[in-house]
């Protein structure tokens, strides 16, 4: 019965972790559109492409490192005088 219980606990944790990391994925992708679209420098084409920083968050985000990203992302979004947008 105990090993029941474990397995069980086991199994939740492991659902919870991995839905977690799917929020901050989606989250980060989120902040780097957003970086892009709102403090990007002006392109050649009328567009905007990002700056150093943006493309450093956004490549630490591809290679899952979700919260060195997001904590990129945000101050950045942050130092321009703009609120990050929610979760």
């Amino acid at each position: 019965m105990t090993r029941l219980i474990s397995f069980l606990l086991l199994s939740t944790f492991v659902a919870c972790s991995a839905a977690a990391q799917s929020d901050d994925a989606s989250y980060c992708k989120k902040l780097g559109d957003y970086a892009t679209r709102y403090l990007g420098d002006a392109g050649g084409n009328g567009g905007t492409r990002p700056d150093f920083d943006i493309l450093e968050g956004v490549a630490k985000c591809n290679k899952g490192d979700t919260a060195g990203g997001i904590a990129i992302l945000e101050k950045k979004i942050r130092s321009k005088g703009f609120t990050p947008p929610p979760r």
